[in-house]
């Protein structure tokens, strides 16, 4: 079994709540880290998703520097189409 791990970095102009997180989120930018797992017997390269991760800074400080949450990848991107449209709709 092949996991391959990919990280990025995604933006949020405004305060956001995702399901799994213990508070809403202050605007700004957030590491998110996807394993995919390669599926196995194909005439070609295929993969599935298996984990999405949110890394937030942690709250309250006494807490390690830096928090991961599993999240839904749906509802993520849920979330920043949301952010998207009420930057536009503000500005």
């Amino acid at each position: 079994m092949t996991i391959r791990t990919t990280r990025t970095i995604v933006s949020f102009a405004n305060p956001f709540v995702l399901q799994g997180l213990e508070h809403a989120q202050p605007a700004g930018e957030y590491v998110v880290l996807t394993d995919d797992e390669q599926i196995e017997g194909l005439s070609r390269i295929a993969y599935r998703r298996v984990a999405t991760l949110l890394q937030t800074p942690a709250r309250p400080a006494s807490q390690p520097p830096i928090q991961s949450y599993a999240i839904s990848q749906t509802e993520l991107d849920a979330a920043l189409m949301k952010d998207r449209h009420q930057t536009v709709v503000r500005h």
